[in-house]
């Protein structure tokens, strides 16, 4: 039982407690025969040998362990892109893209400088410099091995228009500096919530999760200081939880941004917040 079909089929009862089980069989395979996965569909019958076979075996059982798909074959699409991911930094995620989406409504025209605050994999970035080739975006993040992951992505998919700098959010940034837009998805989960014990969360850094003051102190950061560096009419943009959108609404009415709102993921959950410095 080793054609495509039946493995997918047979793969796929392996893993009742993913959400996407299908999707990470067919990744795994596709990673194992170094194809894209129409060609899954195309050559159902097709019949790997018995090293392809048993290299998709361990795979599966990494997954079935629990390890992401992402971190087993060591990359993720993202917008437009394919990002090479490691256990450095947090798999982007298709709610993210929600972000990149809200980011691009909000400049229709394009925007002239953008900053990305804890960038991770470059994602956010990459995909805002993909769509504005002629926007200059700086992107930073406090971990040297996310940085060095960040530039490799940017190789990978020969985009010219970030550059990537250590800093502890605005800390290296020139205090002179002003962009068109801020974004960020900073950590904000509360260090005590269960669903930390859960999931692909369980394989990412903590420091890319986690923030004091019940997941809010890195939001409550970035909103304080992110008017110094923002032009007038720019936009700050941020990523945050579920529950969180009302509390961020308040804290960028308080700072005394205008035309504050949220936007619903693709859950239905209200999981990006916005807002213009007048």
């Amino acid at each position: 039982m080793n054609s495509i079909a039946e493995l997918l089929s047979c793969a796929r009862q392996r893993l009742p407690n993913s959400d996407t089980a299908q999707l990470d069989v067919e990744l795994l395979l596709c990673y194992c025969l170094d194809r894209e996965r129409s060609y899954l569909f195309t050559w159902p019958e097709k019949q790997l040998s018995e090293e392809q076979l048993k290299h998709f075996q361990k795979l599966l059982e990494r997954r079935i362990s629990g390890e992401p798909v992402a971190h087993i074959i060591a990359k993720r699409d993202f917008w437009n892109l394919t990002l090479e991911v490691n256990s450095s930094t947090l798999i982007p995620r298709p709610d993210t893209e929600t972000l990149v989406e809200q980011v691009l409504d909000c400049f229709p025209g394009g925007a002239d400088s953008a900053l990305d605050l804890g960038t991770g994999t470059g994602a956010i970035a990459l995909a805002l410099a993909s769509e504005w080739p002629s926007c200059q975006l700086l992107a930073v993040d406090l971990s040297v091995d996310a940085m060095a992951l960040a530039e490799r992505n940017r190789m990978a998919n020969n985009i010219q228009n970030v550059r990537f700098l250590q800093s502890s959010w605005f800390s290296a940034v020139e205090a002179d500096s002003s962009f068109d837009l801020i974004v960020s998805n900073p950590p904000y989960i509360d260090p005590i919530d269960p669903h930390l014990q859960q999931g692909d969360v369980r394989f990412e850094p903590l420091s890319a999760l986690i923030a004091d003051d019940e997941g809010m102190a890195d939001l409550k950061l970035i909103i304080q200081q992110a008017p110094s560096y923002l032009n007038s009419s720019g936009y700050l943009l941020l990523e945050h939880g579920y529950q969180q959108a009302t509390l961020v609404r308040e804290l960028l009415s308080e700072r005394g941004f205008v035309d504050v709102a949220s936007r619903e993921d693709i859950a239905g959950h209200e999981r990006i917040s916005f807002a213009r410095w007048p």
